[in-house]
């Protein structure tokens, strides 16, 4: 559920730097018409994580398998936001 923004109230703008097989994979959802710009898919990706970290907690990522190296690799079903 987003949280409406009342008219004249701005949102805080934070810059990131993420993997270039994350930035593919945004760009994909957002030609896809998942979303409708990337703002929207940034926006909605990290609160559906967030929502999932506080739900699940943190991942230990020693036992993660190498989940970060695995990339896209062209396999559309790799990651699932």
């Amino acid at each position: 559920m987003r949280h409406p923004i009342r008219p004249g109230q701005q949102m805080p703008q934070v810059e990131i730097t993420v993997p270039e097989h994350l930035e593919m994979q945004i760009t994909q959802m957002v030609e896809k018409g998942e979303f409708l710009n990337r703002e929207e898919a940034v926006e909605e990706l990290l609160s559906t994580g967030i929502k999932a970290y506080k739900t699940s907690g943190p991942r230990d990522d020693e036992d993660s398998g190498g989940f970060e190296d695995e990339g896209m690799m062209g396999h559309e079903d790799e990651y699932v936001f």
